[in-house]
């Protein structure tokens, strides 16, 4: 974490107390040039230099050392010991600098630490060793007084972040930030826009996110599966036969639909990779999740709490949700219907200027229902009608649920469950309480802060996929059943339906505000981190995402 600090204190601070992480190629390819000590049986050091084998240096990996007095504990990735001198060797992934340049100040301070831990256990350290596995060069670096004093007062610095409990600014433009692993937590740019409170949208913001997730959701619903473990694979089987494997490396999640099991081993290995279980009906209601130990953000969480409890700062986000849903409901009326009524769409954009300025609660819901039956008035226009002859057909007239009495509410239903889902497993990595909203009010087993950000991305992502679904031909209807005056999807339907909102998903666009490329996927996790940003206090205010 030191090494981290001398870095960038913003990125010790996301690790060390609020317990982030993400691998990148670059942290992956360290562990695997640290295999070799990372590998050995980690070994206590001689108390003292008499307990040092004589005769000559020896070597030891991976060893565990502490030191009370400087308040420092490290793992010395390789230990040569001669006699009473110690001289700590750092494995680094990349190549060594050129034209003989010293290895980078946390690079140092590293070695330093160790040293002071090295001598304060009885040992002479006056110098240490930085191996480049990417040159199998060894870099010496000399343990002088200057070296020390720096280390020292980073070590103070390092401490008082931590006491403050605030998180340091991100840093500004920096060439670092590119290939940080964390750049999709810390969010540098976007927070140093926001927090200066500019309001033009298509600002100068770096795209430092990856343009595409590595990961995807895995949907087993067949009848009587089972979702098994074998080495790094995920089998879904029905019996002896195995009807389909995933990748453990690029699975983010596994939604089980209706009558599927799970086994103990793979549900053992999910949690412990951090991927979630989430269990629908086989009706598509979303209704638990299994996962692993919860998020080491506190603090987060804590700010939530505490703006929770707030009703003025519960308001104030309500309001962005809601006006958020009503004005990406509005684009969506301009672009999908052939003939955009316009006495609907200035009744909307009255509602959304009202929104912004709602004095309480249940005026914004008021708000919201009206805009509500505005927008699903004309809904049907957005949709081609079905010329297939039967009972089934995808005439619209209003929104209903518990059950879904047609196809396009089956569809809206099903749409909306998926969406909450990804909602509550993305606020679950973020840190934040799924179950404690601000708009939505706390119920038993409700995900009402998932409720609440999924307002802004009913339109964009849920309708939008209803909208393509039908009018693509991707869903017919004869992919619909209909029992007791309740309509659901058949599993082929379903899976139809899926792929759809999965492509949704994918697809890409320009950020409104940050100008670049990005998909919705990695927009629904933009907006939760932005979210924390917010009730931790580093931007004024929370920005609800609105196509242009």
């Amino acid at each position: 974490m030191l090494n981290e600090f001398a870095y960038c204190p913003r990125l010790a601070y996301l690790e060390w107390v609020q317990g982030e992480f993400e691998d990148s190629a670059d942290t992956v390819e360290g562990r695997f040039h640290h295999r070799r000590v990372d590998g050995a049986e980690p070994k206590r050091a001689a108390e003292s230099p008499s307990e040092a084998d004589e005769g000559g240096p020896r070597i030891v990996r991976s060893v565990m050392l502490s030191a009370e007095q400087a308040g420092l504990i490290a793992r010395i990735d390789l230990l040569e010991v001669d006699g009473d001198e110690a001289v700590p060797v750092d494995y680094k992934r990349g190549a060594a600098p050129a034209d003989g340049a010293a290895p980078w100040e946390p690079e140092r301070v590293q070695l330093c630490a160790q040293a002071l831990i090295l001598r304060e256990n009885g040992f002479r350290c006056e110098r240490g060793v930085v191996y480049y596995a990417g040159s199998r060069t060894r870099v010496e670096v000399a343990l002088d007084e200057e070296l020390v004093e720096r280390t020292r007062s980073l070590i103070a610095s390092l401490r008082e972040a931590v006491a403050s409990g605030a998180i340091p600014g991100p840093l500004g433009d920096s060439p670092k930030c590119p290939r940080c692993s964390l750049v999709g937590i810390c969010l540098p740019d976007e927070v140093n826009l926001l927090s200066a409170g500019e309001e033009a949208e298509g600002g100068k913001v770096r795209r430092l996110l990856a343009p595409a997730a590595n990961r995807l959701p895995l949907y087993v619903q067949e009848h009587g599966a089972l979702v098994a473990k074998s080495g790094d694979l995920l089998q879904i089987r029905q019996g002896r036969e195995v009807l389909q494997e995933a990748r453990l490396l690029t699975t983010s999640e596994v939604c089980l639909f209706g009558n599927v099991q799970v086994t103990t081993q793979a549900l053992r290995e999910l949690a412990s990779r951090s991927i979630p279980v989430c269990y629908f009906s086989s009706g598509g209601w979303f209704y638990a999740i299994t996962h692993g130990m919860s998020h080491k953000n506190v603090e987060l969480r804590q700010a939530q709490y505490r703006t929770a409890d707030r009703a003025d700062d519960s308001l104030a986000l309500a309001r962005r949700f809601v006006e958020g849903k009503i004005r990406n409901c509005r684009v969506l009326l301009r672009r999908n219907h052939p003939d955009p009524p316009q006495a609907a769409l200035d009744e909307v954009a009255r509602l959304t200027r009202r929104a912004r300025t709602a004095s309480e609660m249940p005026t914004l819901l008021g708000i919201e229902g009206a805009a509500a039956r505005v927008y699903f008035a004309n809904f049907a226009g957005l949709l081609k009608q079905s010329t297939e002859s039967g009972d089934m057909s995808f005439d619209f007239t209003t929104r209903n649920r518990r059950p879904p009495r047609d196809p396009v509410n089956a569809l809206l239903s099903l749409a909306y469950a998926i969406l909450v889902k990804d909602l509550t497993v993305t606020l679950l990595a973020t840190g934040l309480d799924p179950y404690l909203g601000f708009y939505h009010q706390p119920r038993y087993g409700r995900p009402a802060l998932a409720l609440d950000l999924a307002e802004e991305f009913r339109p964009l992502i849920a309708e939008s996929t209803v909208i393509a679904a039908i009018n693509n031909g991707e869903v017919s209807p004869g992919d619909f059943v209909c029992e007791l005056g309740a309509v659901a999807l058949t599993p082929r339907g379903r899976r139809q339906f899926l792929g759809a909102y999965e492509r949704r998903l994918a697809q890409e666009i320009t950020h409104p505000v940050f100008g670049y490329a990005i998909s919705y996927r990695r927009v629904l996790s933009v907006q939760c981190r932005l979210l924390a940003r917010r009730l931790l206090g580093e931007i004024p205010t929370y920005r609800p995402f609105c196509t242009r």
